[in-house]
This record gives C-alpha cells, sequence and structure tokens, in this order.
C-alpha cells in the first residue's frame, strides 16, 4: 500500500510526504529511527494529522504533487474534510 500524508511539525508548519509505511516515516521524522527529512530535522516532533491510501507508487507520488501544491488553508481545510482534526 502507498500513502501520502500531512504532518504537523512543532514549528506549526505542514509537511506532505509519500511512505510506504506512515507509522515508521513518523518515527523517521522525529528522529526515533535514522531517515527523515531535512525539512522536518529541526522541526520536529510532528503529529501525522492526515492520510490517504493510493493504489500504486506513481498515484501516491502524483496526489502528493497536488496536495503539495495547495496553500496551507486548503490542506487545513483537506485534513478538517477527512475528519482527521
Amino acid at each position: 500500500m502507498h500513502y501520502v500524508y500531512i504532518v504537523a511539525c512543532a514549528d506549526g508548519s505542514l509537511y506532505t510526504g509519500y511512505t510506504t509505511d506512515i507509522q515508521r516515516r513518523v518515527k523517521e521524522h522525529n528522529r526515533e529511527l535514522p531517515g527523515g527529512a531535512a525539512y522536518t530535522a529541526g522541526r520536529a516532533p510532528v503529529t501525522l494529522l492526515y492520510s490517504e491510501t493510493c493504489a500504486s507508487r506513481s498515484l501516491a507520488q502524483k496526489r502528493e504533487h497536488q496536495i503539495k501544491s495547495l496553500s496551507r488553508e486548503r490542506k487545513l481545510a483537506l485534513i478538517h474534510e477527512s475528519g482527521a482534526n
């Protein structure tokens, strides 16, 4: 399974990414495991706010790009609409 997700960083910013294992990826972003994105390295801890499944890596990466292009307000609306927060 492939996932697109949004996390909230400690500084209030939002980060969008793609993964095949959300729990592992959040741990990486929080420096509990090696890895993570350079963007979140200095902004931990992060909190998972949103995720959606995609049938393939290609679709997940396309959806990640779509979400990254949204404004912060639209990302927050997406999170709210999903019932995640």
